[in-house]
């Protein structure tokens, strides 16, 4: 069987993987804290090298390099934490970050389960019970738990993420950093969570009420990156459809000879 075919196969699909990554981002476009998304992709030749010096396998074991030996590999997917533009909302409860780190959010999913999860997304409210939540109803964390706030009082929200209310401090806001993003996964549309290895560090964020930080997504630049990852996936459909008509003619023109 002809290699090429395997190698544009693999083309292909490597498109997809950019296309999926690419239409997630353009759909996020208008998410607020949003980071983008980028994928890689690894050549034959460095996932042979990397087999090759592979020591946790039996030496004495031979075993193919994947499905297909030739082509391209699918790499790992990684965000872009960049600064988003900032939005002025003149709500006082809305706060956007500018610099490193993390709102912390209790997140209770539909078992009942708490973890605790980080966005940079600050469209926050006030519940009945005068809790200060995200919009879909999560309890925003502060340095000593869960936010209360008097609704009968205006509530002032200071750079440092102190939060007052006549002129009396009642918490800060619990502003997270990590030593290494690749520590972090995308939880849903906005929000991050910790894997194993994950460490913090002081955050230098500093938070400005009244605005919200917009994706990181540039259209057009996603756009024009859309157009490229199509491009590429119709040579390879047609490098296929070329070797399909080699064959054909291998088989029944010369094979009657």
């Amino acid at each position: 069987m002809l290699k090429g075919l395997y190698t544009a196969y693999t083309g292909m699909i490597n498109e997809q993987n950019r296309m999926d990554v690419l239409t997630n981002n353009l759909a996020n476009s208008a998410t607020i804290g949003f980071k983008k998304e980028g994928s890689t992709s690894q050549s034959f030749s460095d996932v042979l090298a990397y087999k090759i010096k592979d020591s946790s396998e039996n030496p004495n074991i031979a075993r193919n390099i994947g499905y297909n030996t030739p082509g391209v590999k699918i790499g790992e997917n990684y965000t872009d934490y960049s600064q988003g533009a900032f939005r002025a909302t003149e709500n006082n409860l809305d706060v956007a970050l500018s610099g490193d780190g993390f709102f912390a959010i209790e997140f209770t999913n539909k078992a009942g389960e708490t973890s605790t999860k980080y966005t940079r997304d600050g469209s926050f409210t006030m519940n009945e019970q005068g809790y200060l939540v995200t919009k879909d109803g999560d309890y925003v964390l502060g340095t000593n738990g869960r936010i209360r706030l008097n609704p009968l009082l205006e509530t002032v929200i200071g750079q440092d993420g102190t939060i007052t209310q006549n002129n009396a401090t009642v918490t800060k806001l619990q502003i997270t950093d990590f030593e290494d993003y690749n520590y972090l996964e995308h939880y849903g549309e906005n929000m991050y969570q910790t894997v194993d290895g994950a460490t913090t560090q002081n955050a230098t964020a500093k938070v400005f009420s009244g605005y919200l930080e917009a994706s990181n997504v540039q259209v057009v630049s996603e756009m024009v990156q859309m157009i490229a990852v199509t491009r590429a996936y119709e040579t390879n459909q047609k490098l296929i459809q070329t070797f399909d008509t080699t064959l054909d003619t291998t088989v029944n023109t010369l094979g009657k000879l």
